[in-house]
């Protein structure tokens, strides 16, 4: 993986590979090279066997703003206004998203700051999220008259159940990390000084777990949100199945026996 991003920072520590969106001075606003570099290295990251837990997060004061709206000047000073420049451009963000969902290894968005509209929907996108205390959510799209975008709708709803998610997006109030954990939207808070230190044990730990089984397990979970109980029945039978003939399941059982710690291949 090249490291010559303009916009996108990448550090591999052991297994964990940490993308960084990086336009500080702009809280991170994302603009076109930005969501071509994310698409390029998340692209890469799911397919690096080397890498068995990723992590996304904002440079300096904040997770991200959101879309770079400077980008579409040109079309708020025209006055063809049936001609939204938007739809081609969420294909990307709609790729994006989708990559981070469907890793096959778990996904940590660490949040602080600001962490607001198709930012904070990719950190949704996510499998899990860890956020300072002081982390100022909003799905503001409603403040200037737009739809929540980057799969807003979809992963929201099914973090909040429907009517605390129209609450949410239609009314685009800031709300704290604290209030997030409580609502379910972040699996962790913690004070902002213990942030990095938090997501490092926590990240380490998922690195050094059983990748294969963990893709298998995310994909079972998000498959039973949809189905029916039947459905969940035969892709649990299938994916155990899978999981019983994997190396990690005989070193967690070797290890069991032994009584001691596993020392998972990720295989």
């Amino acid at each position: 993986m090249r490291a010559d991003y303009q916009y996108v920072l990448i550090q591999q520590d052991n297994a964990v590979l940490t993308i960084t969106m990086n336009r500080p001075a702009v809280l991170n606003a994302i603009n076109s090279q930005m969501l071509e570099e994310l698409n390029e290295i998340a692209d890469e990251a799911a397919t690096d066997a080397a890498i068995r837990c990723v992590v996304l997060q904002g440079a300096g004061r904040a997770f991200g703003a959101g879309q770079d709206l400077s980008e579409f000047k040109a079309y708020y000073s025209s006055e063809d206004v049936d001609a939204g420049p938007l739809g081609e451009h969420l294909l990307g963000y709609h790729r994006l998203a989708r990559t981070l969902h469907e890793m096959p290894k778990p996904v940590v968005a660490v949040l602080h700051g600001v962490a607001t509209g198709v930012s904070l929907n990719l950190a949704f996108a996510c499998d899990l999220r860890i956020a300072a205390d002081t982390t100022r959510f909003s799905e503001a799209f409603a403040r200037i008259g737009l739809v929540p975008d980057g799969g807003g709708a979809y992963f929201l709803t099914r973090l909040v159940g429907v009517a605390k998610a129209l609450e949410i997006s239609l009314l685009a109030d800031e709300f704290s990390g604290i209030e997030a954990e409580r609502l379910g939207l972040i699996n962790k808070c913690v004070p902002l000084a213990e942030l990095a230190a938090t997501v490092a044990a926590f990240t380490q730990r998922l690195a050094q777990g059983p990748t294969y089984t963990y893709s298998l397990i995310k994909q079972l979970t998000y498959y039973a949100h949809d189905h029916d109980l039947q459905d969940v029945f035969h892709l649990e039978s299938e994916f155990q199945d899978k999981a019983f003939c994997t190396a990690d399941h005989r070193e967690g059982v070797q290890a069991f026996f032994e009584k001691r710690a596993p020392r998972y291949s990720g295989k």
